[in-house]
């Protein structure tokens, strides 16, 4: 279901209960700022989350509250894990719901990297 991304912070929500450790995760990268790891219901050969360690509900939340050391270490993490999965070449996609309707359903920011086949038009009509 769709999430308001405006709502305040759930902390009951499943990406914070991988960042504390209750829910377990295939852990691809992890830094002081960001945890990367595969989704449990790929969407593509390759198909991986970052999600910042903050409590950040949206790109929107994030991109106005986050400090700058924050906001460059998730980008680079972002990057670093596309290249690490061998995907800068041929290619990738990056993917983040905003709100619902953007598809937002999870209410902690996450960026979708996916790969590993040709994935064809952004957006269907």
């Amino acid at each position: 279901m769709p999430i308001d991304a405006a709502a305040p912070y759930d902390e009951s929500n499943v990406f914070a209960r991988i960042l504390r450790g209750e829910i377990p995760a295939r852990t691809v990268y992890e830094d002081e700022h960001s945890l990367a790891f595969h989704d449990i219901n790929p969407a593509a050969p390759v198909h991986i989350l970052v999600i910042p360690k903050g409590a950040y509900v949206s790109w929107d939340d994030f991109s106005e509250r986050a400090s700058e050391a924050e906001i460059a270490a998730f980008v680079r993490a972002v990057g670093h894990v596309a290249r690490s999965q061998g995907l800068a070449s041929p290619g990738y996609r990056l993917l983040v719901n905003v709100g619902a309707d953007g598809g937002q359903e999870v209410p902690h920011l996450h960026v979708h990297i996916f790969g590993g086949r040709r994935l064809g038009p952004m957006l269907s009509r």
